[in-house]
């Protein structure tokens, strides 16, 4: 018989990074309202999430973030503005972000870790279970991660970590989980994490991304913490120890997603990303796709 785990309704998106990969672009701006086509990323991250049936959601935010709670706010003289000019369309998309969820706001104030940031939330998640959306990961809506998550937690309860296959050279850039098969093919168990070994050390060729449903026994683990790699907090160091000990806070399973995902935490990504979506819109994607043909034609005549 299939035990019955308490609901998830909130997520938890860490947004204090500096966006240092971003310079001289985000100085001034914070990189997760850097648009992607014509949306910041971070309101990609936000519909996910609604998408998911998670609608109270809690943005860990720092210093020059003030636009983040912005763009989920009412804009009164805006809307006013379009209002008048009979522009029903933009004003629809204007209105869109502020009536997506609810929005609370916390400030890391130490930039310590991923793990430091989750801690942050504790008060506002209590004693639920809760998802951890990473702004720098975009999951395509028609490759539902999130929800696949969720539903492996309420069935097993503990945590769920999102993985994906990549290149032996490529996993130091990701933590590194050792896995066991499931019965489901796309769902593992966790027995080990190490985050951001060299590859002859790591586990598995099987990469950690942005997306985690976490018990919240994680919140007592995590404050017992030490700094890890880096000098900072890791959520990973965290999973290891549940992973370990499933009398602490229950299993760690993992959802190997081998769906469309957006990487926008890379310059050379970004970009990549910008020009898949734009091909993929209606509106956009024709023109676009004809231009960019072109262009590329263009491109390996010259070279």
């Amino acid at each position: 018989m299939t035990q019955s785990h308490p609901r998830i309704s909130k997520a938890v998106i860490p947004a204090a990074g500096l966006g240092t990969r971003f310079l001289p672009a985000t100085k001034a701006t914070p990189k997760e309202m850097l648009p992607v086509v014509d949306k910041p990323a971070i309101q990609y991250v936000v519909e996910e999430a609604v998408s998911a049936g998670l609608d109270d959601v809690l943005m860990i935010t720092g210093r020059n973030k003030r636009p983040l709670e912005d763009h989920f706010d009412r804009n009164y003289e805006l809307e006013s503005a379009l209002e008048k000019k009979g522009d029903a369309e933009r004003l629809a998309k204007v209105q869109e972000s502020s009536d997506l969820a609810t929005m609370h706001y916390v400030r890391q104030g130490d930039p310590r870790g991923l793990g430091h940031a989750v801690l942050c939330a504790a008060p506002h998640v209590g004693h639920e279970p809760f998802a951890v959306l990473l702004g720098d990961d975009l999951i395509d809506p028609r490759d539902p991660l999130l929800q696949r998550m969720i539903e492996i937690q309420e069935r097993h309860g503990g945590s769920v970590i999102a993985l994906m296959e990549v290149a032996p050279e490529q996993i130091h850039l990701y933590g590194s989980a050792a896995v066991e098969a499931t019965a489901d093919g796309d769902v593992v168990k966790v027995t080990g994490l190490v985050e951001k070994p060299d590859p002859a050390d790591a586990p598995s060729n099987y990469a950690i991304i942005g997306r985690y449903v976490l018990d919240p026994h994680i919140f007592d683990i995590l404050r017992k913490t030490e700094p890890g790699r880096g000098g900072e907090i890791q959520l990973t160091d965290a999973l290891q120890q549940l992973a370990q000990d499933e009398k602490v806070g229950g299993p760690v399973h993992g959802v190997v997603f081998k769906g469309r995902r957006y990487d926008t935490g890379d310059r050379g990504d970004y970009l990549r990303a910008i020009v898949r979506l734009a091909c993929e819109r209606e509106d956009l994607g024709p023109d676009f796709r004809t231009w960019l043909r072109s262009f590329v034609a263009e491109e390996m005549q010259q070279s």
